[in-house]
């Protein structure tokens, strides 16, 4: 999905291109493709142990803080995936893909815009949604009742991770653990402590034909570093709660990481 959010971003974008005469050439009857739609994958994991949606509902994973856990829903928002050339120009694609495993959609996400192929020296998106991006109204996450209320600044969740744990007293208990835009004094007048969107960086990324990248989610690493999530403490209510935003945020920064990087053969 895109739309258009400012000059500097199509600047950036036609800086590239300009070098790039056509999305495929023909010499000698061999067809040359220069420019491509890289494949984003999404794969999750708890610590190496790999987690889809048949892995939901049942009481399985433990967390750095010994709480045992389900995952009953997880979704979540990335955005504005860039690539940056190795003579620091960056393609930003200002485009979004709501990551749904509880229905197993938007694992894989085909940019809509073709890049030359070669090599970049980093290739980045955001997870959640910048402050310009979440201003706007999406009809898709809207349908999706991905909204976050106006008391608490509007705009958009950046992720709903839900399931349920085992208190102290070995009871299941439901958690929430939704990560928003942090917001202090809820109501008329909201206010914004701190950005809780963030930059993941995977690195160097060669492009190539039919490019399939794999974005590894480690989903333990919500609850572990630098914060030791105690569940039996923050499990419901966190959206009001700037603090807990705010170490949500911090958690982040260690769940995403770059796994294989390969080449799809079309049939």
């Amino acid at each position: 999905m895109k739309r258009t959010k400012n000059s500097l971003r199509l600047t950036n974008l036609v800086l590239v291109l300009v070098f790039t005469l056509s999305s495929c050439s023909d010499t000698d009857g061999v067809e040359i493709v220069t420019q491509v739609s890289p494949t984003f994958n999404f794969t999750h994991n708890w610590n190496s142990q790999s987690v889809t949606s048949s892995d939901f509902n049942n009481i399985q994973f433990t967390n750095e803080n010994g709480e045992i856990l389900s995952i009953e829903r997880l979704r979540y928002v990335i955005s504005d995936i860039t690539f940056r050339s190795t003579s620091g120009e960056e393609l930003v694609l200002d485009g979004y893909n709501l990551v749904d495993l509880t229905n197993s959609n938007g694992l894989s996400y085909m940019i809509d815009t073709q890049i030359p192929i070669g090599n970049y020296t980093n290739v980045s998106f955001t997870f959640g949604l910048d402050n310009e991006d979440n201003a706007e109204n999406y009809l898709d996450l809207n349908s999706a009742s991905f909204n976050v209320p106006d008391m608490l600044g509007g705009g958009y969740h950046y992720m709903q991770f839900d399931g349920k744990y085992l208190d102290t007293n070995a009871n299941e208990q439901g958690f929430n653990y939704h990560a928003i835009r942090a917001v202090d004094n809820p109501g008329a007048n909201p206010t914004f402590p701190q950005d809780t969107f963030f930059t993941v960086n995977l690195g160097p990324i060669a492009v190539t034909n039919n490019s399939q990248i794999e974005v590894k989610v480690n989903l333990a690493e919500w609850f572990k570093s630098p914060n030791i999530w105690d569940l039996n403490t923050l499990n419901q209510m966190l959206m009001p709660n700037s603090s807990a935003q705010i170490m949500m945020y911090e958690n982040g920064q260690s769940v995403f990481s770059l796994g294989l990087v390969s080449e799809s053969i079309d049939n």
